[in-house]
């Protein structure tokens, strides 16, 4: 007997809703059933893209979907994903979970009080990369990350932090075995009215350093991280998802150091998105966890908080 495709629904088609909608149709294991976005021109472009209908309202799509990725401004995720999840249908939630911890806290009690799937979408977790820097790695001691972007005029309702910067404090946070004990950072206002250049230092109780740098305002995309580990060095560029890694060989025995063997890792690259997609189409059937649920994505937002919490001080002393 054949399965039957997954029904999804997609609310908010605007750029990145727009990737979701069409990734979805392309999936065989997924029926596209509709698209909402409160512009009804892009809505309807979308859908016959898409080959799939158009909802007029949530009720309509909450009556026809199994599934939900919800697409919309942050300040809205918690309206339009708790009739989702009090309904117990399964919600994909891009990053970051809310506006506000309160918010996302409400989100995140309401999934676990309905047993409801909710996944948030740190999509860099599926970069190929990345998981692959994950299995290398041991115990790392130092890292410093650079998210450098040119200005698009796109989510500027938001600071860097929330809008870059999130994606790289939660891989920090899933490499670093240990308890967050002390944040610093400092920030700028270049462009609009929120911070577009941010860095952070972030301290672990086990002795681990982080500095974290994001930037919407440079001359050129820059996305890199690099791991000084307890037995390796790796570093890993987020756009074409390979690795270089120095270690040490094997000790010569007639004494002296071992020397240092240097490669680079072949991950076969991958858009991290369509990963994603595939990783929540799979936990919805299969009803396993998802890699970043809802607590993972609280945490990191929580960070994020405290992060500009550091800069809204440092700027406020000048």
């Amino acid at each position: 007997m054949t399965e039957k495709p997954l029904r999804v629904g997609v609310v908010g088609v605007g750029y990145l809703g727009s990737i979701h909608a069409r990734i979805y149709q392309k999936m065989e294991s997924v029926d596209l059933v509709a698209v909402m976005d409160t512009n009804a021109e892009q809505g309807s472009q979308v859908a016959r893209e898409c080959d799939c209908s158009v909802a007029q309202n949530l009720d309509s799509l909450l009556d026809s979907v199994d599934a939900v990725s919800i697409v919309v401004p942050t300040s809205l995720h918690r309206e339009i994903a708790e009739p989702f999840l009090d309904k117990g249908i399964p919600v994909l939630l891009e990053k970051p979970v809310a506006h506000t911890l309160e918010d996302a806290r409400a989100i995140v009690n309401l999934s676990k009080q309905t047993g409801t799937l909710l996944q948030i979408g740190h999509l860099e977790r599926f970069n190929a990369g990345v998981v692959r820097l994950a299995e290398e790695l041991d115990r790392p001691r130092f890292m410093e990350v650079h998210r450098l972007g040119e200005f698009v005029a796109r989510a500027t309702d938001v600071d860097v932090v929330t809008d870059l910067m999130i994606h790289d404090i939660d891989i920090v946070l899933s490499l670093v075995p240990s308890e967050l004990r002390y944040i610093s950072a400092v920030g700028a206002r270049v462009i609009t009215d929120h911070v577009d250049i941010a860095n952070a230092r972030l301290e672990f109780e086990d002795g681990a350093v982080v500095n974290v740098t994001a930037s919407r305002v440079s001359s050129k995309k820059f996305r890199r991280i690099r791991v000084f580990a307890e037995s390796c060095y790796l570093a890993l560029n987020f756009d074409d998802q390979q690795i270089d890694v120095a270690r040490p060989g094997v000790r010569p025995e007639e004494g002296g150091f071992a020397p240092i063997i240097s490669e680079s890792i072949q991950v076969t690259p991958r858009p991290p998105l369509d990963a994603e997609l595939e990783d929540f189409v799979d936990c919805v059937k299969s009803g396993r966890d998802p890699v970043v649920d809802g607590e993972t994505g609280v945490r990191a937002l929580q960070v994020a908080h405290e992060v500009r919490q550091r800069i809204d001080e440092s700027l406020h002393s000048l």
